[in-house]
């Protein structure tokens, strides 16, 4: 089997997918209701939900949706994605930033050009790990709950495939070695 990883934004991820331009989308994608009337999923991979990110200085303003959502108060999002469609929902008062991708985001935010993030609480584990300058804020207690896994085409064989293997990966202990290495 050849592997090729190819890099897509939220704002062409799905058009990437029903034009084959890929075969699996990994990296914790949030299972929407809207995203599987189009792809399948996989087993999830880890329970997620919404948590914020802020420069570790400014963490303790940002602890509640009502603290985020005051004027004055930049949320930075990436486009397309569930955490725009979460920031819109919940968010009224604060100015919502678009950023195009995920790491442009964390860099308005590294940049001060956004003063936090609203993201997959396992995503504010990682991004502290490569930023130690931003912290997460209860990544434990998110502000919403979902299931994240890898999203594929609507191939019943394929999704077997990547289920068993998931499931094997599981069982040999290697899902969560790898998950440690890259969490903690």
């Amino acid at each position: 089997m050849k592997l090729e990883i190819v890099r897509t934004t939220w704002g062409t991820l799905m058009p990437d997918l029903l034009a084959g331009k890929f075969d699996i989308a990994m990296g914790g994608i949030t299972i929407t209701l809207q995203r599987a009337r189009m792809a399948l999923f996989s087993t999830p991979v880890m329970p997620s939900g919404k948590a914020a990110i802020a420069l570790c200085g400014d963490a303790e303003k940002y602890q509640t949706l009502a603290e985020i959502d005051q004027p004055g108060v930049r949320v930075v999002t990436n486009q397309g994605g569930t955490n725009e469609i979460f920031d819109l929902a919940h968010l009224h008062n604060a100015t919502i930033v678009r950023a195009k991708t995920n790491p442009d985001a964390f860099q308005a935010l590294l940049d001060h050009k956004a003063d936090m993030m609203i993201t997959d609480g396992v995503e504010t584990l990682l991004q502290h790990r490569l930023h130690p300058l931003l912290c997460p804020i209860h990544p434990d207690q998110p502000f919403s709950h979902s299931e994240l896994a890898y999203m594929l085409p609507r191939d019943l064989v394929w999704q077997q495939y990547v289920d068993t293997w998931l499931r094997v990966e599981t069982l040999s202990g290697t899902w969560a070695a790898l998950l440690k290495t890259w969490l903690d």
